[in-house]
């Protein structure tokens, strides 16, 4: 059987991810255009959905999923930093680190053999395309924000 543990991982990843696009739109919704905060919102919202998916896969294996995110408590402080000293680009770059970072999760979790087919399955054709999408819109923030 598959370690709970290392999926409950992926979830806490999920949900601090989750709780650090909370805080940028918290701290974008005044100072940024609704397409932008409409972009943010979808992928907030897809963490969010992952979120849920992964409790599903970790009660189906006979567990009890977490609901405390992971530390990356630094991610929101990074991100914190980031929109009151150095501006929306670095936010904005920090919150496409999250989805690199939860990317290389699922790679690193794709290489593990004991991956239960149904979580190896979701991972390949829901969580890495959206997070994929994720670092697309966000290189198109980017973009908007260095015109």
């Amino acid at each position: 059987m598959y370690n709970i543990e290392k999926i409950d991982s992926l979830l806490k990843n999920e949900i601090s991810a989750t709780e650090t696009y909370r805080q940028a739109l918290e701290s974008f919704w005044k100072d940024t255009r609704r397409c932008e905060v409409d972009s943010l919102l979808q992928i907030c919202q897809d963490h969010n959905e992952a979120a849920a998916l992964l409790k599903a896969q970790i009660r189906q294996l006979g567990g009890a999923p977490s609901d405390k995110s992971s530390n990356w408590g630094t991610w929101e402080k990074i991100f914190q930093i980031g929109v009151n000293m150095l501006g929306k680009y670095s936010a904005i770059k920090a919150l496409r680190d999250v989805e690199f970072s939860c990317s290389k999760a699922y790679g690193q979790a794709l290489l593990d053999y004991q991956l239960p087919l149904a979580l190896r399955s979701l991972i390949e054709t829901k969580l890495l395309p959206n997070l994929q999408s994720n670092m697309r819109t966000l290189d198109q923030l980017l973009d908007a924000v260095m015109a």
